[in-house]
């Protein structure tokens, strides 16, 4: 019976035009500006795949995913139009409404050419830590090039609206947050199980957030790990005890119960609820305690509470996107979804908020698993391809030193280098991209040349280009084949150009949104204009996507 609910819904629950545009009547019934959102929440689900709505969906409550989408907007062809898929670039994504090209976050870490040095997209070593005496607060969005949707919002209202972004990675706090939220919060882990944040936003912790901090909820979660339903009904995924997953530090077997209590101390201590189902309860937790505290969503200006899920791509990395853990994660964070739209309709009001719900990137299968199944997958070596290009440039140019850095699929050539050499810079680009192509790992090169005198519109190349910073990205791209990755031999990881990377839900919700589905293609970038028609507020200042019409009253 539910799965032909969500068929019907897949299919189309309301009449669509050959387009894909849901029909349905454009009046409003009430002035444009007037009674906006008292309450804006932002979700991003870290490594959630789109297909995972419709694999779990017979063990999903009512309250939870299927309240969202029975009762929401679902954009079901929802895409990153650009590479790289990893968790900093897709939340600057999401709240910026462009792409690297643009917000100039083109990794978690990427090779600065001015330094020489590896950066983390949200490290900074010009603020404090504010809650630990460690370094794990030294965070802020100053390599975040454009503001956000959170930067307008406060803007619009001069500072008065309320902007918190909570996640258990410092990134995926600080970038929906903007360079200007009130604050971000973000969990340490390690011996102490704290929430943390960093100067950047404020000079000591709020009062709340210590009491939170000293009453040690993340005790709670210091607890054996076993499925929700019977582990003989999760039929959605594959057996229990396979050679696709990694065990805890002292398990045996990837398999359940997992006794945290037991693997406490090999795995880190409060490291361990990251990689499990409960770290995405505490981040609700927390995130709910922030509402209540600061009053969020109580006045006539609209405020903005950020929310990602980290535990999920934890889980994923470890265990693989078939696996029974990730089925597990999943099940829980429904029932996580279904107790945050209660709070907010106790504490809110039913209809006086509005949710949307994301990922930052999907995930590819684990690639052994996919070669059992006799499909076309593998890992890819790039120690040996490094070693292949040193040869290459020595024998062809005289010198190794002239590959500078490889790295994020990427390589960068030392323009002191470069100088010396008889040929133009574009010429040996090319040369190298030539030797590249002959590797069986690498499906296609790009050259920065490529990058800045075409102007792709389709395929791969568009979406590369996309993912292109003319000032931070290296001098040649590199495109693995379809089912390659550089990972491990169990788990699950992202990045690429791929359908199985870029296809992940865009659900919107509540005050403003119309009920109903898309096929149209619709891209992340759309997401924060989308959000900004409906408040009435400007678009960020990077934007390139464009509002989702069909998805608003």
């Amino acid at each position: 019976m539910r799965a032909n609910l969500f068929l019907s819904l897949l299919l189309g629950i309301s009449v669509t035009t050959q387009s894909g545009f849901t029909q349905e009547n454009s009046v409003s019934g009430e002035p444009l500006f007037d009674n906006p959102p008292k309450l804006v929440v932002g979700i991003v689900v870290d490594q959630m795949r789109y297909d995972y709505l419709s694999r779990f969906w017979d063990k999903f409550e009512d309250d939870g995913f299927r309240r969202l989408i029975n009762e929401g907007f679902v954009a079901r062809n929802h895409h990153f139009n650009y590479a790289p898929t990893s968790t900093g670039p897709g939340h600057a994504s999401v709240y910026t409404g462009t792409t690297p090209a643009v917000h100039g976050v083109i990794g978690n870490d990427w090779f600065d050419k001015e330094t020489g040095s590896s950066v983390y997209c949200a490290g900074d070593d010009a603020v404090s830590s504010v809650g630990t005496t460690s370094d794990a607060g030294k965070n802020s969005p100053h390599r975040m090039l454009v503001t956000t949707i959170t930067d307008e919002l406060r803007l619009h209202h001069q500072m008065r609206a309320k902007v918190i972004a909570v996640a258990l990675k410092d990134r995926g706090a600080v970038l929906p947050g903007g360079h200007t939220a009130n604050a971000a919060y973000w969990f340490e882990g390690r011996d102490t199980g704290n929430w943390i944040s960093s100067s950047h936003y404020m000079g000591q912790l709020p009062d709340w957030v210590v009491k939170f901090n000293a009453s040690q909820k993340a005790l709670d979660y210091k607890k054996t790990w076993n499925t929700l339903g019977k582990i003989d009904k999760y039929v959605e995924s594959v057996a229990d005890n396979v050679p696709y997953e990694s065990p805890f530090k002292g398990e045996a077997a990837p398999i359940f119960p997992h006794d945290l209590p037991a693997l406490w101390e090999a795995n880190g201590k409060y490291e361990l609820l990251r990689i499990t189902p409960y770290g995405n309860s505490l981040t609700l937790d927390f995130a709910l305690e922030a509402l209540d505290q600061e009053d969020l969503g109580k006045d006539e200006v609209t405020d903005f509470l950020a929310i990602s899920f980290s535990s999920t791509d934890y889980v994923g990395h470890k265990f693989g996107v078939d696996s029974k853990e990730v089925e597990d994660t999943y099940l829980r964070l429904d029932q996580d979804m279904a107790r945050m739209l209660k709070h907010l309709d106790r504490r809110v009001g039913k209809g006086m908020y509005t949710v949307f719900l994301t990922a930052d990137h999907g995930a590819l299968p684990v690639q052994n698993y996919l070669k059992d199944q006799k499909i076309n997958a593998g890992y890819l070596n790039l120690k040996d391809l490094r070693e292949r290009l040193d040869t290459f440039v020595q024998n062809t140019f005289g010198t190794s030193a002239l590959i500078r850095n490889v790295s994020n699929g990427q390589v960068f050539l030392e323009p002191t280098v470069l100088k010396t050499l008889a040929l133009s810079a574009a010429e040996v680009r090319t040369h190298i991209a030539a030797e590249l192509m002959t590797y069986p790992e690498v499906q296609q090169v790009f050259t920065a040349d490529q990058m800045l005198q075409s102007d792709f519109t389709e395929g791969i190349p568009a979406i590369f280009q996309k993912g292109f910073n003319p000032k931070r990205s290296g001098d040649l791209l590199l495109v693995h084949a379809p089912g390659f990755a550089n990972y491990s031999q169990t788990g699950s990881t992202h990045g690429s150009p791929y359908p199985y990377d870029t296809h992940i839900p865009l659900l919107l919700f509540g005050k403003g949104i119309r009920q109903g589905n898309t096929v149209r293609r619709t891209t992340i970038p759309d997401i924060a204009p989308t959000i900004s028609a409906l408040l009435g507020i400007a678009f960020p200042n990077g934007t390139t996507g464009a509002p989702i019409p069909e998805a608003l009253k």
